[in-house]
C-alpha cells in the first residue's frame, strides 16, 4: 500500500494522459481466503482511484487466484466503461491503446487458480482474437498493446511465462502496421525484444523487492518517433526509436 500511495502522489504531479497497471493488482494469503483477497483488492483499488485522470486495469494471474475474474471486474473501474472489461481498447492523444487478457485455459475457460488452472498455460481465446482482429482493422492510429503476460517467448528458471498462442497474436500485430510496441510485466525482470518491427517491453512490478525505497513505476512517453520510459527508483529508464 505505501508503494502505491507513493506512486499515485508522484504521478498526480505530472501532466499524464492516463494511468494503467498491468496486472497482479493484488495477491492472497497462504490460506487463500476469498473474503480476505477481495478486501485486499478493494483496498488497493481505493488508492489507485485517487489518480486524478483516466485510469485502466489489465488482469494478471494473481488477480484470479481465490476470486473469479468477474469478481475482480465487479470491484474495479476503468475510465469510460460502465462496467470494467477484461479486454478492450481506447484512444488517447492521437494514439490507440489495446488491453488484452490472457488469463484463459486453452479451451477459452476463464483461469481460476482455486480450481486448478495452470498459470503457465495462458491463452488468448478465439473470441478475443476475433475482437482483436476487428479492432486492428478499424484502427488508423499508432498503437500500443498492454498484456500482463509476454506476447513473445519467455522462459525463466524452468517455467513458461509467455502467452501460449503468442505467435498467432504476433502475426496480427505485425500485419497491422500501426502497432509499435507491447508492454508486459509478469516475469519479475526487465526485458526487451524487437520482433518484425514491434518492440516488446517487459517491466518490473511494484511488488518486486521489498520496501518503499525499492518502489517501481514508470512514466511512458509515446511519440511518432519512439517511446521513452522514465523509471522511478528500482525501475530503469529506456529510450526506443522506431525504425
Amino acid at each position: 500500500m505505501p508503494k502505491m500511495q507513493e506512486a499515485i502522489a508522484a504521478l498526480n504531479d505530472q501532466n499524464l494522459d492516463f494511468l494503467i497497471h498491468l496486472g497482479d493488482f493484488k495477491d492472497q494469503d497462504p490460506d487463500a481466503n476469498p473474503e480476505d483477497t477481495l478486501r485486499y483488492l478493494k483496498d488497493i483499488e481505493a488508492v489507485f482511484q485517487k489518480f486524478k485522470g483516466s485510469k485502466y486495469h489489465a488482469l494478471g494471474n494473481h488477480d484470479v487466484d481465490s476470486i473469479r475474474k468477474a469478481e475482480f471486474l465487479n470491484h474495479t473501474s476503468n475510465s469510460g466503461q460502465e462496467h470494467a472489461q477484461n479486454y478492450y481498447s481506447y484512444d488517447s492523444n492521437g494514439f490507440h491503446f489495446i488491453v488484452l487478457d490472457a488469463n484463459y485455459d486453452a479451451d477459452g475457460t476463464d483461469h481460476f487458480f482455486a480450481e486448478g488452472s495452470d498459470w503457465e498455460n495462458a491463452n488468448i481465446p478465439e473470441e478475443e482474437l476475433a475482437w482483436l482482429r476487428e479492432d486492428l482493422a478499424q484502427n488508423k492510429k499508432p498503437t500500443v498493446v498492454f498484456c500482463h503476460h509476454p506476447l513473445y517467448e519467455f522462459y525463466k528458471e524452468g517455467s513458461k511465462f509467455h502467452v501460449t498462442n503468442f505467435g498467432e497474436v504476433q502475426q496480427m500485430l505485425q500485419e497491422s502496421s500501426w502497432v509499435v510496441a507491447c508492454l508486459h510485466v509478469h516475469v519479475h525482470k526487465e526485458d526487451v525484444s524487437i520482433i518484425n518491427g514491434v518492440t516488446y517491453i517487459t517491466r518490473l512490478g511494484m511488488v518486486d523487492f521489498e520496501g518503499v525505497e525499492n518502489n517501481a513505476f514508470s512514466i511512458v512517453e509515446v511519440s511518432k518517433d519512439g517511446l521513452k520510459i522514465e523509471g522511478y527508483k528500482h525501475s530503469s529508464s529506456s529510450d526506443f526509436k522506431w525504425s
